[in-house]
């Protein structure tokens, strides 16, 4: 079965062989890529195609016989043989061949001068995280903490009135103060500037968190906005809008620091947080054990010695039924 066309992917892929996609385009193009493997194909294929119009461009001899029967051979790939006869005669036919043929160059040409002589400054740079935390320091010298499965994408040089970013994922950030020229990160629908701080930033499908360590951060949505302060954090959702709060929580410094700081921490919660740090799936199996607090720092330590702690400090019975952990 053949693929279906889809204009819009095909559309997006071409701007970015051109260097032209926008970053909320190349965000798009990455998480379209890795839905399936019949996308990535799609796109090899798509590329191998480009390169090869790129290279008939640059060719100075055209053998247009050979061309010719190299074309109808590909054409005709798992169909079965026809007798194929000439509409035209022979000259004529020969004529109509050598005009596509020039036709076709001419084009590939045009676009491979727009792929060669475009401003080497819009240049769109994709960095994936992947199964590990990376960090990455940007143009201005700002760096961040990507999360596991979290990508960035930015010019390779900032230039103009801002430095803009758009994240999937999480991501810490410590930015370079620059007050002439604001630090914009687009997430999730969701706008967060700043000038020079530390602020971490998660999204998922339903919501978007921002939470601030150092400085002041405006986070807006719908032309609505907020600013916070260190200390403060965010959540921005279709149904509440931007709710924002004081927050004592260090829980998104995990990922990057190693260490779990749980003061006065509900079971239930510091529960949220193993799971989705750990991709675990522990559930309390007993509703009494919910709001039952622990108070300790874990310290680059596994999941089963957390759960060794949580058993002994609060006498809670773990049990593992193959992917699943019961706390009772």
């Amino acid at each position: 079965m053949k693929q279906e066309l889809n204009y819009h992917i095909d559309d997006l892929l071409v701007k970015s062989l051109l260097d032209e996609a926008t970053i909320a385009e190349q965000i798009e193009i990455s998480q379209w890529l890795s839905e399936s493997e019949d996308n990535l194909r799609y796109f090899e294929h798509f590329e191998m195609i480009w390169t090869r119009s790129k290279q008939l461009a640059t060719q100075h001899h055209l053998d247009e016989n050979a061309a010719w029967e190299r074309f109808k051979k590909r054409t005709q790939t798992g169909q079965e043989d026809v007798t194929v006869l000439p509409l035209y005669p022979k000259r004529t036919f020969g004529v109509l061949r050598i005009a596509a043929m020039i036709t076709l160059t001419a084009c590939a040409s045009w676009l491979i001068f727009l792929f060669v002589f475009r401003n080497a400054d819009n240049e769109q740079l994709v960095v994936h995280s992947g199964a590990k935390t990376l960090i990455d320091t940007l143009p201005d010298g700002s760096v961040v903490t990507l999360n596991k499965k979290s990508t960035i994408s930015y010019p390779a040089h900032f230039t103009g009135k801002t430095r803009e970013v758009a994240l999937t994922g999480e991501g810490f950030f410590e930015v370079t103060p620059d007050k002439s020229k604001p630090f914009i990160i687009s997430v999730n629908k969701v706008i967060v500037r700043v000038v020079g701080t530390s602020f971490n930033v998660k999204e998922s499908d339903s919501e978007t968190e921002v939470i601030v360590e150092t400085g002041i951060v405006e986070v807006a949505r719908d032309h609505k906005m907020v600013r916070l302060r260190p200390m403060q954090k965010v959540t921005v959702n279709e149904s509440a809008g931007l709710v924002k709060e004081e927050t004592r929580e260090e829980f998104h410094k995990f990922y990057r620091t190693g260490k779990l700081v749980c003061d006065g921490t509900p079971l239930w919660r510091l529960v949220e947080i193993l799971n989705e740090n750990f991709e675990s799936e522990i559930v309390i199996g007993n509703v009494s054990l919910r709001d039952l607090t622990i108070n300790t720092t874990f310290d680059q330590t596994s999941l089963e010695s957390i759960l060794a702690v949580i058993s002994e400090t609060l006498a809670v019975k773990v049990e593992h039924h193959g992917k699943h952990i019961i706390l009772k």
